[in-house]
């Protein structure tokens, strides 16, 4: 068994996920896989099951009963790999747009003492994103700046799904207290660890977007990221 595990939540991601997950299992340095499955109608968990023949106890998948969330997908995997003890627990999409021979550059961070390390696409204020239309561009650049602005928090990519967390980290977070299920998840857990006082380490990485598949996100997932940031300013810390 590896001491890191990355969580990879997917809906209706049948054309990519053969290719990431093969991809990861022929990095140099290895990782485990969790697959979190929202019950996709287009058989991709049924291509994880086929896969799991060829790599046991390195490929795992957990499928839930509907598209529940991005948040409570990467929670039920938080909390299935603590139960299993790994050390450094990753975030990442399954549609390479997070590149994925980065992950070992995470992974570096944490073991050199990162409790938290983040993929980031706008480090230094400069901007390394792939195929996004500009206004996109535009728009999640400002949302990170909106961010740092509300929240006082020195993170430069506050959206970034692409992290590794170390094991003791997120054994602090209480999980029953994070509230957003989508892009404002990826908020919230980051502002919560700096709350808690975790060293957090920006690693530089070029984002492309998805060649294959739909994108997620929607107009009520960036409402959802745009006007929690104020509860989570507002949020009484002394629980936590």
């Amino acid at each position: 068994m590896s001491d890191s595990i990355v969580i990879i939540p997917t809906y209706k991601e049948r054309e990519n996920i053969e290719n990431i997950i093969k991809y990861v299992f022929n990095l140099e340095q290895e990782f485990d896989i969790l697959i979190i499955d929202d019950n996709s109608p287009d058989g991709t968990a049924d291509i994880v099951k086929n896969l799991m023949q060829e790599y046991p106890n390195r490929l795992f998948l957990e499928q839930r009963k509907g598209k529940l969330g991005l948040g409570t997908a990467y929670i039920h995997g938080f909390k299935w790999a603590l139960e299993r003890n790994y050390d450094y627990v990753f975030e990442m999409d399954a549609d390479f747009s997070h590149p994925p021979k980065d992950l070992m550059n995470l992974y570096k961070a944490c073991k050199e003492g990162a409790d938290l390390s983040i993929g980031s696409r706008y480090l230094d204020g400069k901007i390394s994103v792939v195929n996004w239309p500009i206004g996109r561009v535009i728009m999640s650049y400002y949302a990170s700046v909106y961010v740092r602005k509300v929240l006082g928090m020195k993170v430069c990519d506050a959206t970034a799904g692409f992290v590794c967390y170390r094991k003791e980290l997120l054994q602090r977070i209480n999980f029953d207290k994070i509230k957003f299920v989508g892009y404002a998840f990826q908020i919230e857990m980051k502002y919560t660890a700096w709350k808690l006082g975790a060293k957090i380490k920006e690693v530089p990485i070029i984002f492309t977007d998805r060649v294959l598949g739909q994108s997620k996100m929607s107009m009520k997932i960036f409402k959802e990221a745009f006007f929690g940031v104020f509860s989570l300013r507002f949020r009484n810390w002394k629980n936590y």
